[in-house]
């Protein structure tokens, strides 16, 4: 697996609202650190035959799926990408029809309409529009739900200018994301959706060229986790070759 593709999966990712199981977790996250979505995908698979699901853990298998569409749809496989995708609005309607964690459900129905978008642009000012619609919502819903922020952080970020897209203005938003992380630091262990914020947040930072703020970032990603393969053969070395 070619370690730029799957960084698109970190714009797609969302913050698990909740205590992941910890089989699973731990699983996810060092297939993530690894690199081996043949890994991840062996999980979501697993899950998705449990017969007894409860609410958490389909939001649980939710954020799983996103993360294998992303990789999908960034390494062409926009046929398998498509049928996880269905498989996950199946999920997102359980939740909504149940009325739990709605303001999760309309984070991830904002990045589901982007993924849409992903695997057609044609369909961008239809889905684009209610992207950001759902975004909003889960903030209103919720307005110290990391989800919310980060959705619609990503609309900002890949919005055209004329269009009222900001990469400035996204930043703010992954910012305010990852402060409302912290306030739970014991949810942060093994969370390959803070790790992945962390790195939106320093790409997001190298790409408008602020090199300090994005050396401090990928740092502090490196603390946290040394053996994240991505961050540390990559994008590390390459920030610092930019930098000379």
């Amino acid at each position: 697996m070619e370690r730029k593709k799957i960084g698109l999966i970190l714009f797609f990712s969302l913050y698990a609202a909740s205590v992941l199981h910890a089989g699973y977790r731990s699983d996810i996250y060092r297939a993530y650190i690894n690199g081996r979505m043949d890994e991840w995908k062996v999980v979501i698979d697993k899950m998705s035959l449990t017969s007894a699901k409860s609410d958490t853990f389909i939001a649980e298998l939710l954020n799983y799926q996103y993360g294998y569409i992303g990789w999908c749809i960034a390494n062409g496989k926009k046929e398998e990408a498509g049928r996880y995708l269905e498989l996950a609005w199946k999920n997102v309607a359980i939740l909504e029809a149940k009325g739990v964690m709605l303001s999760d459900v309309n984070a991830y129905k904002s990045a589901l309409y982007g993924y849409r978008i992903g695997l057609n642009n044609l369909r961008a000012p239809f889905a684009g529009p209610k992207s950001v619609s759902c975004a909003e919502k889960a903030i209103s819903l919720n307005s110290s739900n990391p989800n919310g922020y980060i959705q619609y952080a990503n609309a900002l970020y890949f919005m055209p200018e004329s269009f009222g897209g900001s990469k400035t203005a996204a930043t703010d938003n992954y910012l305010t994301a990852q402060k409302l992380m912290e306030t739970k630091p014991e949810d942060l262990k093994e969370n390959w959706n803070y790790l992945g914020l962390l790195v939106t947040i320093g790409k997001a930072y190298l790409e408008t060229g602020d090199y300090a703020a994005a050396k401090r970032y990928f740092e502090k990603i490196l603390e946290i986790e040394p053996d994240f393969t991505w961050v540390r053969d990559e994008l590390y070395p390459q920030l610092l070759k930019l930098m000379k």
